[in-house]
This record gives structure tokens, sequence and C-alpha cells, in this order.
């Protein structure tokens, strides 16, 4: 073969930018570029339609390699990560065994949620039965009550039994202020368990205690610079309690681990791990000189590393159109592998509706395996590293970011919980996005956006998951907490209502006048009305307005939707509006025409449009006609 190499692009002159805007603007023809093509992001800041070298230049991340401090690319040389799988234990011998059988289905990571009730050396050698520690990352969880009982019983069990303790890698987790952001109540012993589990685990170097829970914040709509930068400062909290508790910053570093969630912001999601593991590596590193000369450069740089575990989103879980969970779950955990986070778990798709069965369970760890075993992501080491468009994203989140976390500093993580400032932003962020899907501004495919509108629910709807509240609902509480819910939780309730309602409201398209027009919008509303489930009846066209109200009346129409051109609602909405009076049916003009205003001065009084408050809407359709929401 000729070691020459082709320059393919010789006789391609550069373009530069000023000729790239040009190009465009001509394009728009007249149309404003900044709001045209220009977006504006959730966390403060621009993102532009396209990206060039110029974009990144003096960018700190770029000469980065993976495995080298801040870690922006990776904190490891390779892209191997845990596939991990979440056990709910309530028979400790049923547990293992199901777990021994996920050994050999590519299972490389467990987390057990143990009773609070059933912490004891007995039964914690039944769960880690044929499981070995030094193979197998482990990770316990139960009642924050009993956490420091159960890491005595785990650090026991791996002493005792003489694993090689370098190879034993896991967790306990022990989140400090889950209390108070889940329930609402403090526990003023924070610092002090803390220390005391860190020294409980001392023994085990590759044992992480202290859990970060980002989750906690993306999985009740924070936006990703509030999950980023509230985590940063939680984790800062506790790294400073600690080293104020005797324990050496590096032992206590060494024993934090972040949990973030992944939504389906793609690109965001892949820059945010990237930004994440910059910030907290720089954070770690300005306690260094209390340190200096204990350690080596290499073990203080290790220290610094944040390890990470990422869970796919709960928040935007629907109940109907489940499937459609898979798309999203499969985008979020292609998010977190490109970035390389440390573990990941992959939530079943059914998980919103009803307890996660055998197939859902083995559907969540086979997407994983796709990107591994097919899709080959363990290969490669952060691919997006260079493009101009994560750079710039990466960047950009971390300095929005860091700027919540020095607010937040300025009184101290803990501070801003007890008084309630933490919870207040990030409900406020999930109420605009409750908002932002209402409106149509954020899309949830099945949800309020090409349901399908024939799917039932009700009859197979768990008790326990009807809603997404959390276990103290909206009792009264010392402090504030989050908000749990889903984002399709209000499109939820008025499929169920309408189910339940046992009379499903008929909507009829009465189309006529413009072919383009009357399919386009017939289409809209058939999309608009389906999100509540109610049935939908579409038509190829009438020739008048008689004949389609005509046929909707034999169709015993609840709703009838005229569908036409603006210039022609003119004529047709009075008419068809004139023909319904003393009727039983509502009538509706798809579209807000120019003659809107003269229709409603008429006594037409519903348009549904692009504008339209798609839940308001359909709310006020379920109490027109008669359908209760709980």
């Amino acid at each position: 073969m000729s070691d020459h190499k082709e320059n393919f692009f010789v006789d391609f002159p550069p373009t530069s930018t000023d000729e790239w805007m040009e190009k465009i603007t001509a394009d728009l023809k007249g149309a404003d570029f900044q709001k045209k093509l220009v977006w504006r992001t959730n966390e403060g800041f621009t993102v532009n339609p396209f990206y060039r070298a110029e974009n990144v230049e003096g960018l700190p991340t770029l000469e980065n390699l993976p495995g080298q401090f801040p870690y922006v690319r990776s904190t490891k040389k390779d892209n191997v990560w845990y596939i991990r799988r979440e056990i709910h234990v309530d028979d400790f011998a049923e547990a293992n065994k199901k777990a021994v059988k996920l050994l050999t289905k590519g299972i490389t990571s467990f987390g057990f949620h143990l009773p609070k009730n059933g912490i004891t050396p007995e039964n914690i050698k039944v769960l880690l039965k044929d499981i070995s520690p030094e193979k197998v990352e482990l990770n316990f969880r139960t009642c924050i009550s009993r956490t420091l009982e159960l890491a005595r019983v785990v650090s026991d069990y791996l002493l005792k039994n003489n694993f090689e303790l370098t190879k034993c890698q896991g967790s306990i987790e022990f989140d400090p202020f889950r209390k108070i952001l889940k329930k609402g109540i403090d526990s003023p012993q924070w610092a002090e368990e803390a220390a005391e589990i860190v020294n409980i685990t001392s023994q085990l170097p590759h044992y992480r205690c202290i859990y970060i829970t980002g989750n906690s914040f993306s999985d009740v709509g924070a936006y990703i610079h509030q999950e980023l930068g509230y985590s940063l400062s939680y984790g800062n909290q506790i790294l400073g309690a600690l080293i104020e508790k005797g324990i050496d910053p590096v032992v206590a570093a060494n024993k934090i681990k972040f949990t973030f969630g992944i939504d389906s912001n793609y690109f965001m999601e892949i820059a945010k791990f990237r930004a994440a593991r910059w910030l907290w590596a720089e954070i770690v590193n300005a306690y260094e000189p209390l340190h200096a000369g204990q350690y080596s450069d290499e073990e203080r740089k290790n220290a610094a590393k944040m390890n990470v575990h990422a869970v796919t989103s709960a928040f935007n879980q629907s109940v109907f159109d489940p499937y459609v969970n898979l798309l999203r779950s499969q985008t979020e955990a292609m998010s977190a592998t490109i970035a390389s986070v440390d573990s990941l778990t992959v939530r079943p798709f059914n998980e919103a509706f009803e307890t996660p069965t055998d197939f859902s369970e083995r559907i969540a760890v086979n997407q994983q395996l796709l990107l591994k075993e097919e899709a080959h992501f363990d290969k490669i080491i952060d691919p997006s590293a260079g493009s101009y468009y994560i750079e710039t994203l990466t960047s950009s989140i971390a300095e929005q970011a860091w700027k919540l976390f020095l607010k937040t500093e300025e009184q101290g993580f803990y501070e801003n919980l007890k008084a309630g400032a933490v919870q207040d932003a990030v409900n406020a962020s999930g109420d605009a996005r409750m908002i932002a899907v209402a409106k149509r501004r954020e899309v949830l495919v099945g949800t309020n956006q090409y349901p399908n509108f024939t799917e039932r629910r009700s009859d197979t709807l768990a008790e326990s998951h009807q809603h997404a509240c959390g276990c103290d609902g909206d009792k009264e509480t010392p402090f504030k907490k989050l908000k749990v819910r889903r984002l399709a939780d209000d499109f939820n309730e008025l499929r169920l209502a309408t189910e339940r309602s046992k009379k499903t409201p008929k909507v009829f398209m009465l189309t006529i006048g413009n072919l383009a027009m009357r399919l386009a919008r017939s289409q809209f509303s058939a999309n608009f009305f389906g999100c509540a489930g109610y049935e939908l009846i579409d038509n190829l066209g009438f020739n008048t307005v008689e004949g389609g109200i005509k046929a909707a009346r034999e169709k015993d129409a609840d709703v009838i939707v005229l569908c036409s051109s603006d210039d022609e609602y003119v004529t047709y909405a009075p008419e068809a509006f004139d023909m319904l009076k003393g009727g039983k049916e509502l009538f509706v003009v798809a579209g807000a025409p120019a003659c809107m205003d003269d229709l409603k001065a008429q006594g037409i009084e519903h348009f549904i449009h692009v504008r339209s408050n798609v839940l308001e809407t359909l709310i006020l359709f379920h109490k027109l006609l008669g359908i209760t929401i709980k």
C-alpha cells in the first residue's frame, strides 16, 4: 500500500463564517436569524445552529486526554462500565437465586434494596451465596436509619471471608439529606453519621459509602445545571464536613459516589457528565493544601476522580404507550455510555404503572448489552471529544452549574436545604416543565403528541402506581421537600378519567373546503383530542356543511370539529354553528383564523390551535362532557 495521503479537499477552498451567515440569511428570506434558528436552553445559555473551530478556541478541555486530570473525557483509559440491575429484596434466598441467574445474562453490578428489619449477617450471607464480590460490583441500600448497621454487616462479611479487598468494588449508600429532600424531615446528626460510615468502611478501599443523589433532582424536573450545580454543592458540603470531623481529604473524596439521572436531551446529557467530572475534580483539587506531602501526585489526582452511577429518567416515563419509554431510555443510555459513566441502570419501560415484569427487566438489561456487545460503545472512549458542539455545550453547562454552585456555597447546601431554597428552585423548574408539556413546548411522544387513543390502561394499572406521589403525599412536614411526580401525570389522569367514565366521547372531523388545510387540521385535531383518549372519526371531506352535520349526528358525535382554511371559516363556521344550535354537540373550530374575534362575537367559543394549552383545553372539554377527573 502507498503511504501517500491524498488531500481530498484541496480543490475546495475553506468557507468563512461570514460566508455561511450570508447563505443562511439569504435562505431565511428576511426571517430573524436569532429568533428562527438560535435556541435558548433552560440552563440559561443559547445554542447556535452551527459551530466552527473558532467557537472552541481557548477552551481548557480540548487538550485533555482520557484518564487525565481534570477528567473531562473520562476518569479511566477505557470505556468499560458496570451493567447494573436493581433488586428489591423481600426474601433473601429468592433475591440470591435471581441475582445468580442474572450473572449469566450479562449483569456485572447489583443494587440491592434491603428491608430495614432484615440487616443481619445471616441474611447477607444468604443474599451473596455464589456471588463473588471480587468479580461483581455490589451496592447496598436500606432505610437511612439502618445504613450504619448495614455498613458494619457488609464490611464484616467481606473482611471475615478473606476476599482480596483491592478487587472488591461497590458501595453502601448513605445519603445524608435523603430525608429532608424526600420527606421534609431533617437529620441533624448527618455529619457524625457520615464520618462514622467512612470509618466503618475504611478497610474497603474501593467501597464508596457517601451517596450524592443528583437523580433526586432530575427525577422531579430539575434542569441540567440545577442537577449538576446542587449535586456539586451537596458533595462539597459532605466533603468539608468529613474533613472537619478529622477524615483525611483523600480518604473522604474516595468515599463519595455520585448518582445522576439522564434525561432525553441527548447531546446536553453527554455534555453534563463531562462537565460534572471536570468541576468535581477542580473542587477536590482545591483541598490539596490540606494533605500536601502525605500522598503522591497520582494518589491526589485519583482522589479527584468523580465516580458516577447513571440512572435513566423516571420523570419522563409515561403510563400510556409505554413502549415509547424504551426509545427514551435507550437514547438516555447512549448519552451516559458515550459520556463514559462508571455504571448504569436502565429503568424497565413499565415501571410507571406496574411492578416490572421479568420481560421488562430483561429488556432493560438487553438495552445496555446492545450498546456494549453490538454497537461496541465500550471500545471507544469519549467519541464526542473535539466536536465543536459538544465541547461548547460542556463549557456552557459547566459555566452555568458553577455559577449555581458558587451561589449555593454562600450559605452552604445544608442551610439552603433547611431554608427550602433548593427545593423551591427545583420544584419551580418541575412546574415550568409541566406547563411546557401542557402547551406542547416539551414533547412526550405517546402522551401529548401522537397518542395511541385506542389504548386502555385503567383495568391493568396497579393501585400502587396510580399516582407518582411520594410516600408522605401532601402531609405537612417541618421542611420543604421535592415534589415527586412525572411529566405525563396530568395527561394520564385525563386518559384514565375518560376510561372510567365508561362513555368515550366521539369527536367528528367535519372536513370541508381547501384539501390541504382540511387534511392538516383534521390530523392536528385528532392528535389533540387523542391526548384525552377520545374516539376519533375522521373523514375524507364533505361538499356542504349540512352534509357534514348530518353525518356527525348519524355517528352520534359529542364533539364536532370544523376543519377548513382560514378564509373559508368566515362562511363555514357561522353556518355550522347555526345548524348546531339547540343540539348536544360541542362545536370546535380547528385553527386561529384572522376572523376568530368575529366568530367569537357570534357565539362560537371553542378554538384549538398550536398556541392552545392542550391540557387546560382538554380539562375544559372533560367538564363540558361530564367527565370527572379525580
